[in-house]
């Protein structure tokens, strides 16, 4: 599998979808599902810092997308346009140097209301968790 030459950036709109790639986000996300649970099982989502910096992500989110309510269910079809890809890409890009992994995926519980399972989880990204179910 070649991503390209050496040094050359990566399109995501451009990307195939790299089937090993995909199994390994995966599996890492279903890791980081299953401690974040764990975690939540022990100690409400409010009193969850993943990171040193949680607040300054909150507020940068709230400042970003204000039209989304963290206590309701997310569409994941808006988030998953090309509008919306682009809006959290750019969201994403402001933590490329200051946060491990930043964009690395993750599954997301469309609800809070509801565990995780297969009609309630989304495929997102790292950040996205951290902030959005966490204030």
């Amino acid at each position: 599998m070649s991503l390209g030459p050496a040094g050359a950036s990566l399109n995501p709109d451009q990307a195939e979808n790299f089937e090993d790639m995909e199994k390994q986000f995966a599996v890492k996300a279903v890791q980081h599902m299953t401690t974040y649970w764990a975690i939540l099982e022990k100690m409400k989502g409010s009193q969850l810092r993943l990171t040193k910096m949680d607040d300054e992500i909150y507020e940068h989110f709230k400042k970003d997308f204000p039209e989304l309510d963290p206590a309701e269910t997310i569409n994941e079809d808006t988030m998953k346009s090309k509008e919306g890809k682009e809006r959290w890409r750019n969201f994403m890009m402001a933590y490329e140097k200051k946060i491990d992994d930043y964009n690395f995926g993750t599954m997301l519980r469309a609800n809070p209301k509801f565990e995780y399972g297969e009609k309630e989880t989304i495929f997102g990204r790292f950040v996205l968790e951290a902030m959005v179910r966490s204030h």
